[in-house]
């Protein structure tokens, strides 16, 4: 889906106040979130490279804590829609 900020998709899709815009930058997949109820999401926050996702992600594994960010921040969902508008 795209709309004035971008193209995105729903992380969760029985959840429609909750869009992940995504992009390429520099040949790398970028996110960034954007909440209906918390738009200061958007404001505070800049693009977020998948790199440091996977690095994030790394991290609570290793931890044991904390909701796994890639299934938030999915890639293969974000390739796919950038290859769609390409």
């Amino acid at each position: 889906m795209k709309d004035a900020q971008g193209i995105y998709y729903y992380p969760n899709p029985a959840d429609k106040r909750v869009r992940m815009y995504v992009r390429e930058s520099f040949g790398q997949v970028e996110f960034r979130l954007w909440n209906r109820e918390h738009p200061e999401i958007w404001d505070r926050h800049d693009w977020i490279p998948f790199a440091d996702i996977e690095a994030a992600a790394a991290e609570y594994k290793k931890r044991g804590a904390g909701a796994d960010p890639l299934v938030m921040y999915d890639v293969n969902v974000a390739k796919r829609l950038l290859a769609d508008e390409g």
